[in-house]
């Protein structure tokens, strides 16, 4: 594994030994875990919808080694340069955002994709990982440029981020995109007043979602009533989990996903819990959280205000997307179609994770005197 010396001053051999392995070799292991969860759950979805048995699993499959590549591209830039190519990407979400408000197709009563060159991109799946980035380098020009009114331009980009995403509509995103900011927010040291605001407009925000979009009305009420609503999935989602036991079916061996009809996608925990049993789930679970508390483990003492509410930005999206999907998938709370981050199926979701813990990789390598920020 140690193919490069200390002495190594080249670009590989500086990042060999200043990036995080453990991370690093984390991530590649939840991409195995989706490669195979996609092999065994994708064909029952496939069939349902007219096409080859492996397609979706060969489309998820073949996308992996260019997540991989740009998860360790990414995680060889400087933080100067992770905040330029933020920026850039963040320009760019906003704008397909936009465009796919005006000419995106409706499905399901929202307006969340748009083609491009015959690709299918999800726009806000790029821009959670980019607004991470900009509001924590607009928070930290708030503490650390006298003049420049950071903070206020932050609150302008989260109203305009949030404006858009329920434009589609699209609460989850909302949500999530929400509790970056609103976590960044507090660690930024700034007026409690201001958090406490957030806090009271966040809570009024899903009390009018509630009586304002029905898809949430009946989800929230279908978790407290099963009277109330449909709640096929998620009994399935259960059964699978009882079908499977301590050590699973084995792969491909489960009969819920031909039941399920996001078995490939918002259910993949539940192929894993039946296929490969409760063991397996947790070693998924230990996984995230692994990701999650060793990114915070590394950014205890950090210098650089940026640096910190950055990589903090970027671990609250994937740890809380993460508990999202699994504790929707396990009854915890209401469902919502939410990726499980590298193991669920969709392009978008795949790439947009993998730039974001790229970027977490390369704000989180040990820099040594000089290297620019």
């Amino acid at each position: 594994m140690n193919s490069f010396a200390r002495t190594d001053t080249s670009l590989m051999g500086r990042w060999w030994w200043t990036v995080d392995r453990w991370t690093l070799l984390s991530l590649i292991a939840l991409m195995g875990f989706g490669a195979v969860l996609m092999l065994a759950a994708s064909p029952a979805a496939a069939e349902r919808i007219g096409l080859k048995s492996f397609q979706l699993a060969g489309r998820q499959i073949v996308l992996l080694p260019f997540a991989a590549a740009l998860l360790i591209g990414m995680s060889l830039a400087t933080p100067r340069w992770v905040r330029r190519l933020a920026c850039f990407g963040l320009l760019a979400s906003i704008g397909l955002l936009i465009l796919t408000l005006l000419v995106g197709p409706e499905t399901k009563g929202a307006t969340r994709w748009i083609s491009l060159a015959g690709i299918s991109l999800q726009p806000s799946e790029f821009a959670k990982p980019c607004f991470a980035v900009v509001s924590a380098w607009l928070f930290s020009l708030q503490r650390e440029e006298a003049g420049i009114p950071g903070a206020k331009i932050a609150v302008g980009l989260w109203l305009l981020m949030v404006t858009l995403l329920l434009l589609q509509p699209d609460l989850g995103q909302t949500v999530l995109l929400s509790a970056i900011w609103g976590a960044q927010l507090f660690l930024a040291g700034l007026p409690l007043a201001w958090i406490a605001i957030v806090a009271v407009v966040g809570a009024v925000g899903l009390v009018g979602a509630y009586f304002l979009l029905p898809h949430v009305t009946a989800r929230i009420d279908s978790f407290f009533d099963p009277a109330a609503g449909d709640r096929y999935q998620i009994n399935r989602s259960l059964e699978a989990f009882v079908n499977g036991g301590p050590f699973g079916r084995g792969p491909g061996e489960g009969t819920v996903k031909a039941q399920l009809p996001d078995a490939h996608s918002d259910f993949i925990f539940a192929v894993a819990g039946e296929e490969l049993g409760t063991i397996a789930c947790l070693i998924i679970l230990g996984l995230f959280a692994f990701v999650v508390l060793r990114g915070f483990a590394r950014l205890m003492g950090e210098n650089s205000l940026f640096v910190m509410l950055a990589a903090s930005g970027l671990l609250v999206q994937f740890g809380l997307q993460a508990f999202i999907n699994m504790a929707s998938t396990l009854h915890l709370m209401p469902t919502k179609g939410m990726t499980l981050p590298f193991l669920s199926y969709g392009g978008s979701s795949l790439m947009a994770l993998a730039l974001g813990m790229g970027m977490l990789l390369a704000l989180t390598r040990r820099r040594v005197g000089g290297e620019a920020l």
